[in-house]
């Protein structure tokens, strides 16, 4: 029972990380079982509730919405979250840092005791530098800018110190063990530009939204090699 289990979970997994329907046999390959077996587990899946779409010979997937937590982690998996949300938690950063250490609670009380122990045994733990504590709100504004896909006004200063007033589309925040960047879209610049956040005087969301998804904007800015500091 508790191999069927484990299959039935690694099956929903598969389905979910597709948005094509996935064929039976695909399917029963990943999972070392025969296509009869498949189709007996497809059948127990949607009998427990799970909104599995398809049918034998074309394919299956997950209806969009459908959120399943995981109930079982690999040994890798478990050390990935405990050591992320703690790198995450001593960040200093407000809400964001105070939302890991959430998290992580919520799955260790979710979990059965065995894996509530191997979190508190996991044994890794981040060595955290100083941020600055006060760009704290400053971050958490450009993440709700990230969210809503909203315009981000910024009083701006570059490496000579000069100040400009910036209106950008941030696409990403990368955390660095001593500062933190954004890469945008500028208006101004009509093109992608890093802004460290250290060097922003002020910030904040304008009504305006982005000129394209923020999807589309990460996958053009990958595209985009050899970007340069915000100048």
């Amino acid at each position: 029972m508790a191999d069927k289990t484990a299959r039935l979970f690694a099956i929903i997994d598969t389905l979910r990380r597709h948005r094509r329907p996935v064929t039976a046999e695909a399917l029963a390959n990943e999972q070392g079982v025969s296509v009869r077996t498949l189709y007996r587990d497809i059948q127990t899946l949607i009998a427990l509730g799970a909104p599995v779409e398809g049918e034998a010979g074309v394919g299956y997937v997950l209806r969009p919405g459908f959120f399943l937590p995981p109930l079982m982690f690999t040994p890798e998996e478990l050390e990935a979250l405990v050591l992320g949300a703690r790198w995450v938690e001593g960040r200093q950063e407000g809400s964001l840092s105070r939302a890991a250490g959430q998290a992580l609670a919520k799955i260790a009380a979710a979990s059965p005791d065995e894996l509530k122990r191997r979190i508190d045994e996991a044994g890794l733990w981040p060595v955290n530098s100083r941020w600055r504590e006060t760009d704290a709100p400053l971050l958490a504004t450009v993440r709700e800018a990230m969210r809503t896909e909203k315009v981000l006004h910024i009083d701006y200063a570059d490496e000579r110190g000069k100040a400009t007033t910036r209106a950008i589309w941030p696409a990403a925040l990368a955390y660095f063990e001593d500062k933190q960047i954004i890469a945008a879209w500028c208006l101004l610049r009509q093109d992608f530009r890093s802004f460290r956040i250290d060097r922003i005087a002020a910030a904040r969301i304008g009504k305006a939204g982005f000129g394209r998804r923020r999807a589309v904007l990460m996958a053009d800015w990958w595209r985009q090699s050899g970007l340069d500091a915000a100048s």
